[in-house]
């Protein structure tokens, strides 16, 4: 199994994987245990349970027991880590593409596309 450095990088991680997402969607719903969780997956109960691990060393699901039973439930405290390091990125990138359209504005017609196009190469004989 992998090891990741840091928080962010455990979300993401836990993230890249459909069937955790799903898992995390269910939860979004509220609080359940594992046996409703496995439900819709076509999976093993320790292949469940692999998925529940990696998000709970993620931070993104906190489980409890009650006697036999495993409950669920959702931190969103990770992904709000998350969402800000997309936040701040998004921010550059529309920064960028703003200052790449006011370039383009501005060259408008004075740009000779034709001039970019690489020369014809000649067939040798």
């Amino acid at each position: 199994m992998v090891r990741y450095e840091s928080a962010l990088d455990r979300t993401f991680a836990a993230l890249a994987d459909s069937t955790r997402r799903a898992i995390l969607a269910r939860l979004a719903a509220g609080e359940a245990n594992v046996g409703t969780l496995a439900a819709p997956f076509a999976m093993s109960w320790p292949a469940v349970s692999k998925h529940l691990r990696v998000l709970e060393a993620a931070g993104l699901v906190r489980r409890a027991r009650q006697g036999r039973n495993h409950r669920c439930r959702l931190d969103p405290a990770p992904m709000m880590v998350a969402r800000r390091w997309l936040d701040e990125h998004r921010r550059f990138w529309d920064e960028s593409f703003a200052r790449l359209d006011a370039v383009l504005a501005e060259t408008t017609g004075e740009f000779d596309y034709a001039s970019t196009r690489p020369p014809r190469r000649r067939k040798r004989r």
